[in-house]
């Protein structure tokens, strides 16, 4: 039996400005280690130019106490939706996925200057004794939290 692409959805709210988050997702992922060390050691552009859909970065993450390497290429990005999709192509969770893609999404339309951070991801397992992605969807849960503890701290 094959795998199927499945997906996992889950959103946070924050007391943070949602457009700053995205500016961020869009073209400022260099700045993760400094807004959540504890989630993302690194982030290096490796090919194409920061904000433009298709340039492609190596992140050092720190997934479950172990560090994960992986180079993702960013698939599209809707400054409209204020939304970004990043796309693995390289790296230790291809081992166990065959796809494996990242997508999140702000509202910021929320009462008293709150946002709601929706992230998604879409994986195909290589067989069906792997996990699902659990992990990585905590780290981004966290990552947001981070981030609004960070924003916030800076007003």
């Amino acid at each position: 039996m094959s795998a199927q692409l499945k997906k996992i959805s889950s959103s946070v709210e924050v007391k943070a400005d949602g457009n700053v988050f995205h500016e961020i997702g869009r073209d400022g992922l260099y700045r993760l280690p400094t807004i959540c060390p504890r989630y993302v050691e690194g982030v290096v552009l490796h090919e194409g130019e920061w904000g433009k859909v298709g340039y492609v970065i190596i992140v050092t993450y720190n997934l479950d106490g172990r560090k994960i390497v992986m180079k993702n290429k960013v698939e599209a990005i809707d400054d409209a939706k204020r939304s970004s999709r990043y796309r693995a192509m390289d790296g230790e969770l291809l081992a166990m996925y065959k796809t494996f893609a990242i997508t999140y999404q702000v509202d910021t339309d929320g009462e008293g200057g709150k946002s709601l951070v929706t992230w998604t991801i879409e994986y195909e397992k290589i067989n069906e004794s792997i996990p699902d992605p659990n992990a990585m969807m905590e780290l981004c849960i966290n990552a947001t939290r981070n981030f609004e503890s960070y924003q916030l701290n800076m007003n």
